[in-house]
């Protein structure tokens, strides 16, 4: 069986200065964790969606939308339970992984989460917005 190369990823600018900072704050040393647990997730995001890890959201061309859950170091508690939430860009040409929004759903919150994230990627991600219609 072909093994296949391991993606590269990055956290993109607003994903960095936004939801991620009240990780940041809240959970200190565990956060720093739990980047690094994310990005190599990331690395291996294929996998992860074989496994049915991660959601598929949409796919255009090279490029796949992808809902992946994750809880923070330490918390015992299950990526899915956790309510914690990465929004990320594939891009399959040159295999990385792009870091577009981690959030609670306590950040964004109901009635419709789904409904906000897409919103707020389609407003501060103008390339994205332009390759999926997330309205």
């Amino acid at each position: 069986m072909l093994e296949l190369q391991n993606y590269s990823c990055s956290w993109r600018e607003f994903a960095e200065r936004h939801y991620a900072k009240v990780f940041s704050k809240k959970y200190k040393s565990a956060w720093l964790t739990t980047r690094d647990d994310l990005i190599a997730v990331c690395m291996r995001i294929d996998r992860m969606l074989e496994l049915s890890k991660a959601d598929l959201i949409a796919s255009v061309d090279q490029y796949k939308l992808v809902k992946l859950d994750f809880a923070v170091a330490g918390t015992r508690i299950s990526p899915k339970a956790s309510g914690n939430r990465c929004i990320i860009l594939i891009n399959e040409d040159t295999r990385h992984v792009d870091i577009l929004l981690a959030y609670s759903k306590n950040d964004i919150g109901p009635p419709n989460e789904t409904q906000k994230w897409k919103i707020i990627v389609n407003d501060n991600y103008g390339d994205v917005a332009g390759i999926f219609s997330l309205k």
